[in-house]
């Protein structure tokens, strides 16, 4: 088995990497955004064709969600362009494509876990751009898993967790926002169920989602963050307005899981549970 990993440097390609070791079976191919820009079409043909995966998992992408506000050419060039480009290449080498998709799909009105069938609305220029990816791989392929994921964090890359460590160094206290929910989510986690989809030789392709189970404020999850670190910090709950930013967050983006966790047989860590992995 030959699977592409491309955004190699990312926090997933990093998660998917660091468990690799685990699957001596399967060939791993990690390819960094200088290696393989996706964007380049001919480039990412002559790749496939020297190692021809079995799989492309896609953890390429732009997800700097306020900074797309402001730049929307280069979001979409990544999010969509490089996206359609990567699964135009797989249907020409018969390559099944995994793609990570997000929560951010949704604009957050809803006030009970989103299911797969659910009608999407982003709100910001990044979510728009990865709901146009996932509709470009609609188009293009047949053979495709798009998992939506949430609030993805680890020890590899910049995330939430790494942040709020990092300011604790020199802060006494912060004010962290407590009327967004949704579902923090180990990379690691989503590195094993994606492996799990390789293995696993199904044919039910589409879109899933995966999160860890139960739900969070970023407030909670800050908290508890801090908790397991045993950091001492004076942590005050804010609302959204108080703290705003260039771009829209769902106010409201759980993840139903039910048909992942159906297809591929797997039992889902709770959030709490993963965010002690060391």
């Amino acid at each position: 088995m030959v699977v592409l990993v491309t955004g190699a440097n990312g926090q997933l390609g990093k998660a998917i990497e660091f468990i690799s070791v685990n699957y001596p079976d399967v060939h791993f191919n990690f390819f960094s955004s200088s290696d393989l820009d996706i964007t380049d079409k001919k480039l990412t043909e002559q790749v496939f064709n020297s190692i021809k995966p079995d799989f492309c998992i896609n953890a390429a992408a732009y997800t700097a969600v306020d900074k797309a506000e402001t730049e929307q050419d280069k979001a979409t060039l990544i999010n969509v362009l490089g996206v359609k480009y990567l699964a135009e290449v797989c249907l020409a080498f018969q390559t099944k494509l995994i793609h990570i998709s997000t929560d951010f799909v949704f604009n957050g009105d809803k006030n009970s876990p989103y299911t797969e069938e659910d009608i999407t609305n982003p709100q910001g220029i990044y979510g728009k751009t990865k709901r146009e990816g996932e509709l470009a791989i609609q188009l293009v392929l047949e053979n495709y898993f798009i998992i939506r994921t949430s609030w993805l964090y680890s020890q590899f890359g910049n995330n939430f967790m790494k942040t709020m460590l990092r300011l604790a160094e020199d802060r006494n206290s912060l004010s962290i926002v407590n009327d967004q929910i949704g579902s923090p989510t180990h990379a690691i986690d989503l590195a094993e169920l994606i492996i799990t989809i390789v293995l696993s030789e199904s044919k039910n392709y589409g879109i899933y989602h995966f999160s860890n189970e139960g739900t969070a404020s970023w407030f909670d999850f800050a908290k508890k963050i801090f908790e397991i670190n045993k950091v001492s910090i004076d942590l005050k709950a804010i609302p959204s307005y108080e703290f705003p930013t260039p771009a829209k967050r769902p106010k409201y983006s759980v993840l139903d899981k039910a048909k992942i966790k159906k297809e591929f047989k797997i039992e889902i860590n709770k959030w709490e549970e993963s965010l002690e992995r060391k």
